[in-house]
């Protein structure tokens, strides 16, 4: 059974969130898939899919977590808006 979570963050800051994240969705992870993509100017959508639930919830710990990373370096910066 496949198992799939996707999460929308909609943010003003997205676009450099997206662009952040980018280089790191080439990389290849065995045991499951993860796409992130830019809707509009403001909405980051992460999915992931996974044969197991581990495996997703590793996954999205990894991501979300990216996001997270990525969002705070904005901020730290005086570059972020509101998240």
């Amino acid at each position: 059974m496949r198992h799939t979570a996707v999460f929308s963050c909609r943010s003003p800051v997205a676009g450099e969130i997206y662009r952040s994240l980018a280089p790191e969705t080439g990389e290849l992870y065995p045991r499951s898939e993860v796409k992130v993509t830019l809707e509009g100017e403001d909405l980051l959508v992460i999915s992931a899919a996974a044969d197991d639930i581990p495996a997703l919830r590793a996954a999205l710990n990894l991501w979300l977590r990216l996001v997270s990373v990525a969002a705070e370096m904005l901020e730290m910066t005086g570059k972020g808006g509101e998240r």
